[in-house]
């Protein structure tokens, strides 16, 4: 695995979602209320639009292009059911957060 920095780990909250850049692949840190904090990939599977500027209540994240709900908690789509924001591991490391997005 290939762990790169992303951010400080005092800059992601519960039930925030943060966007940030790995190289050139947008991704976004979401954190749902009462979960764990994971990294996506900031694209929405229907027409890729950015889901770092997308809606967050702290559970549900919505896509600002064409109202795509996705589940905070575990990436998966509620509206349309049967799509997944994809996932990449993450970890913190000395107060770094850190995500591989080769695996």
């Amino acid at each position: 695995m290939a762990f790169e920095d992303v951010c400080k780990q005092n800059l992601i909250a519960e039930g925030e979602v943060v966007p940030c850049k790995v190289g050139d692949k947008e991704i976004v840190i979401m954190w749902a209320d009462g979960g764990e904090p994971k990294a996506y990939e900031a694209r929405c599977p229907h027409e890729g639009v950015s889901l770092g500027q997308g809606d967050f209540n702290g559970r549900i994240l919505y896509c600002i292009a064409h109202g795509w709900v996705f589940d905070g908690r575990c990436g998966k789509s509620l509206q349309p059911a049967g799509w997944q924001m994809k996932e990449y591991p993450m970890r913190v490391q000395n107060g770094i957060v850190q995500v591989d997005i080769t695996g």
